[in-house]
């Protein structure tokens, strides 16, 4: 069975290697990175993990800024582990980034409760994904790199659509409801169904291409989304 991987980014060394200590006891995989560009890079060089932990006070980009580009284009689910405990920068971190907040110094067995519970909590759908993914002879998507290729043609996506397939392909076949697809997309924001609507009919025509073979997102009326492939 794969371990859910789960990447910690901290600038303070030191913390970084008792949290993939902890991590690793607890059962899971652990990908480190001591800013927020190192841990795009790790991400564009091994796709996105189950779960990330990111301090907030970090140099150059703070986690705030590396939290906002991760969702750009991901739903993968986040937690704030961070000595920022001001009330103020809580609420702002859980209300538009995160899905928990924990303020240092922490107890161990907090901190895995807290994780299990995230991870709990989406368990039901699937946020990984790795840095190229095949669907069939005529689709791959790159989403290191926010692109499609369709019949060997690159087409560029826009974040919203490269998180609204990070979503759907990792849960081929399940049908995703659309107020989850809506609290997940604009998390920070009361979207509407017609601006989901826009953006997965958008998405289609590009993954349609030029001939039109096939229509790889299907609507349940009344339920959601679901991504199909040519053998579904």
């Amino acid at each position: 069975m794969e371990l859910q991987q789960i990447l910690a980014v901290d600038d303070n060394e030191n913390m970084l290697t008792l949290l993939q200590v902890i991590l690793e006891q607890a059962g899971y995989e652990v990908l480190t990175a001591q800013s927020g560009q190192e841990a795009l890079l790790v991400m564009r060089r091994r796709g996105v993990p189950h779960l990330a932990l990111l301090d907030v006070n970090m140099p150059e980009m703070n986690g705030f800024e590396l939290a906002r580009s991760i969702r750009e284009s991901s739903d993968m689910p986040v937690i704030f582990l961070t000595a920022v405990d001001h009330e103020g920068m809580v609420v702002e971190g859980l209300e538009r980034y995160a899905d928990d907040y924990i303020v240092k110094p922490f107890h161990v067995n907090e901190l895995i409760a807290r994780v299990q519970r995230v991870l709990r909590r989406v368990d039901n759908f699937d946020y990984r994904s790795d840095p190229m993914v095949r669907i069939d002879e005529r689709l791959q998507i790159d989403f290191s790199a926010q692109e499609a290729v369709v019949n060997g043609e690159p087409v560029p996506l826009t974040p919203t659509e490269s998180k609204l397939l990070d979503i759907l392909v990792n849960n081929r076949g399940r049908v995703i409801p659309t107020e989850r697809l809506l609290q997940r997309i604009w998390p920070a924001e009361q979207a509407s169904e017609d601006r989901l609507y826009v953006a997965i009919y958008r998405l289609r025509q590009k993954l349609k291409g030029v001939k039109g073979e096939w229509d790889y997102i299907v609507t349940r009326s009344g339920l959601g989304y679901v991504f199909l492939g040519p053998l579904d």
